[in-house]
C-alpha cells in the first residue's frame, strides 16, 4: 500500500534552516510528481511545493520562493524540502503528498515550530 513517511521537523529559531525528508513506499515513486503542504493551526492546509516525475520542474507559494527548495531522489524514493530564512509564520505540520489517478494519498506530517 501506499505510504509516506515525513521527518526532519522540529523547533528553530527566526532566520535558521530546517531539511524534511518523506520517504515513499508502496507506488512506482519516480512515475509521479510529488508535493509538500503544510497546515497552520486554524487555517486550511496549503500548498508549498511541487516536483516532477523527474525533478526538471518545480513550484512554490509564493510566501516560501526564494527560501524553500524542494527535491527529489528517484532511486533512494525520497522527496526533501530545504527551509530556509525561516519565519514564525512558517510554523506548521508539514505533509507530504503524491496524487495517485484522483486519489491523494499523504503522510502523517511533521511539526516545524519557528520560535525565538
Amino acid at each position: 500500500q501506499v505510504q509516506l513517511v515525513e521527518s526532519g521537523g522540529g523547533l528553530v529559531q527566526p532566520g535558521g534552516s530546517l531539511r524534511l525528508s518523506c520517504a515513499a513506499s508502496g507506488f512506482t515513486f519516480s512515475s509521479y510528481a510529488m508535493s509538500w503542504y503544510r497546515q497552520a493551526p486554524g487555517k486550511e492546509r496549503e500548498l508549498v511545493a511541487s516536483i516532477t516525475r523527474s525533478g526538471g520542474i518545480t513550484n512554490y507559494a509564493d510566501s516560501v520562493k526564494g527560501r524553500f527548495t524542494i527535491s527529489r531522489d528517484n532511486a533512494k524514493n525520497t522527496v526533501a524540502l530545504q527551509m530556509n530564512s525561516l519565519k514564525p509564520e512558517d510554523t506548521a505540520v508539514y505533509y507530504c503528498k503524491v496524487q495517485i489517478y484522483s486519489r491523494p494519498y499523504w503522510g502523517q506530517g511533521t511539526q516545524v515550530t519557528v520560535s525565538s
